[in-house]
């Protein structure tokens, strides 16, 4: 799911999708994918992304907070986390930082050829 949830990200153009294995760092999550858009329009058609793709496939998303703000869009589907930012708020946060110690996946194990 974590995959395909990063795949849909770049499908919409997001900005530097990151994808970290967070299964030892946290019970919170076995992934977390990060993402920037530049504009809340991009934020809602990446989640709208993410939704659909990972619905389609069987997934159930748990809850998405901050889509009507479309700043910064959380995505919960359990053992993935998906957060969708604008850039002014993802450089702000450094949401990534908090997670450093977890293992960033080599975007060649994700990326669809």
């Amino acid at each position: 799911a974590a995959f395909m949830a990063a795949n849909a990200c770049e499908s919409k153009k997001a900005n530097s999708v990151v994808v970290l294995d967070v299964a030892k760092v946290t019970f919170l999550a076995e992934y977390f994918v990060f993402a920037g858009a530049e504009s809340a329009a991009q934020v809602k058609a990446i989640v709208d992304e993410v939704d659909g793709r990972l619905s389609k496939a069987g997934y159930k998303v748990k809850s998405i907070e901050g889509k009507t703000e479309a700043r910064w869009v959380l995505l919960d589907f359990g053992n993935v986390i998906v957060h969708v930012l604008q850039e002014k708020e993802r450089s702000f946060y450094k949401i990534e930082q908090f997670w450093n110690h977890g293992l960033i996946v080599d975007r060649q194990e994700w990326v669809e050829e």
